[in-house]
């Protein structure tokens, strides 16, 4: 049975269900924070870490690659509680590195720690024992080889979404696609300790490398890998809306649903299998009218370092105290 299909079928209901993964539960302003080591929200969410990633020179590589960068964005490749969390790979592998901010509740001890082994997530690896682990840097070589043609690394990754996060079987195409851009995480010269500043810039293009990712996995005939893709560039409009949060900021986010009201159109029709999805993905590509408005107003939204930063002293403030007769 295709367990992808039902989980990608939420996406059809609009704006709503792609922001779900991304939409801040109150009083946070944005959904991440909820798991992120409150000394350190600011920089977890102000900036990422470079991504030491060498793309590939080999055209059939690079599209490989493409696809799994998206897909390592997509919270729902994990499935699950993940999914529904609103986690992906690089909530724990921040820009493909390691979020060492990271504590989810139940699953991270120390900052930057979580348990591979823990009900929480898995029905299959869940242990009982509370043992949270250091996130690992995926620029650094690990335990898991990741030579070329060996395919250990597939296997491994295939287990994480499968067993440890309770995923459904991913399409042969994302797995290798994963494969690809893990292998390519950690060039030569990259700055381990640097950081970058992350803006709206960053989603906005994260969104268009994954509808591109996407457009290549439906001319290569794979609709599921496509379905799941297009996804990934969903969740990532979802986290630009949560920063466009406030109410002087209507225009911007009607922007935004109409740049994923065109997404679920190109959903519906790949869907009936229409065969103007290729045309439809190049034209969402070409109207980059929605991020115009985004762009202007960035100053005033989450993206700027005073707002986030008064945002995020918001969430530390003590609840008013209730009146003895107060309702419960």
């Amino acid at each position: 049975m295709d367990r992808i299909g039902p989980r990608l079928a939420v996406l059809r209901l609009g704006l709503g269900a792609a922001l779900t993964a991304a939409a801040p539960s109150a009083p946070y302003p944005i959904r991440a924070a909820q798991w992120l080591d409150p000394p350190q929200r600011y920089t977890a969410l102000s900036s990422q870490p470079a991504e030491c990633a060498a793309v590939p020179r080999d055209a059939a590589e690079r599209q490989l690659f493409e696809i799994g960068r998206a897909a390592f964005r997509a919270p729902l490749l994990l499935g699950g509680q993940a999914a529904r969390s609103g986690l992906s790979c690089a909530s724990c592998h921040s820009n493909g590195r390691r979020n060492p901010a990271f504590r989810f509740p139940g699953l991270s001890g120390d900052p930057g720690t979580a348990d591979v082994t823990s009900s929480l997530m898995s029905s299959h690896r869940g242990n009982g024992q509370f043992d949270p682990r250091p996130i690992p840097d995926l620029a650094v070589p690990g335990k898991v080889a990741r030579a070329r043609g060996d395919p250990a690394l597939e296997t491994f990754i295939h287990g994480l979404i499968t067993q440890e996060f309770d995923g459904a079987e991913p399409p042969a195409l994302i797995l290798r696609g994963l494969g690809v851009y893990v292998r390519a995480i950690g060039r030569p010269g990259c700055d381990l300790q640097g950081r970058e500043p992350l803006r709206l810039a960053n989603l906005t293009q994260d969104a268009s490398r994954a509808v591109a990712a996407s457009s290549h996995a439906w001319r290569s005939g794979n609709a599921a890998a496509a379905r799941l893709l297009l996804s990934s560039a969903r969740s990532m409009l979802g986290l630009i809306h949560e920063r466009y949060a406030a109410p002087r900021l209507a225009s911007d986010r009607q922007a935004l649903l109409r740049a994923d009201l065109g997404l679920l159109a190109v959903e519906q029709a790949m869907d009936r299998k229409d065969t103007r999805v290729p045309a439809m993905l190049a034209a969402w590509q070409t109207n980059r009218r929605w991020t115009v408005p985004l762009a202007r107003d960035e100053a005033r939204s989450l993206f700027a370092a005073a707002n986030l930063t008064r945002s995020l002293a918001a969430i530390s403030r003590p609840l008013p105290a209730r009146d003895a007769g107060s309702p419960h």
